[in-house]
């Protein structure tokens, strides 16, 4: 009676991390792409000079954004098996691409406050703050991008 206790207990919050992890990652998909329709005005390349610089405007800065977006229990699971056999962990896929979108609409937020129209040079970095490369900690994605921002010519 005992095991069938335990086993319901997992099997709900297995569950409830599902459930609370589609409903973030679906917020977070939806906030994403109503962010980068906002910022679609703005040039962002990843060439080391700057197309379209215009003069006389303020001096270019650097401008950085970091983000560390976390997997839910499920996807920890299920990846937990899908290492066993080996091959590519699709579970984490949307999770790598949420992580480089929200980094790098940071940078062009940052950029957009401080009344620039552009961003040059654009490098994305990651990090391990988890412990995931040591085999310990819970499985995250973390990454750095770094940009120029400029004022381009219209």
């Amino acid at each position: 009676m005992d095991g069938l206790f335990e086993l319901i207990m997992v099997g709900g919050l297995l569950l409830v991390g599902w459930l609370a992890g589609s409903t973030a990652e679906r917020n977070h998909l939806r906030s994403l792409k109503s962010r980068e329709a906002a910022l679609a005005h703005m040039l962002v390349t990843d060439l080391r000079s700057f197309p379209g610089l215009a003069g006389g405007g303020k001096t270019p800065t650097l401008i950085v954004g970091e983000v560390v977006i976390a997997t839910d229990y499920l996807k920890t699971f299920l990846t937990g098996l899908k290492k066993l056999v080996g091959g590519e962990l699709r579970s984490y896929l949307s999770l790598v691409e949420r992580a480089r979108r929200e980094a790098l609409l940071r940078v062009l937020e940052e950029a957009h406050r401080q009344g620039y129209t552009a961003v040059g040079n654009i490098r994305l970095d990651s990090a391990d703050v988890g412990g995931v490369a040591k085999g310990r900690g819970a499985a995250m994605v973390t990454l750095i991008a770094s940009g120029t921002a400029y004022h381009a010519a219209p």
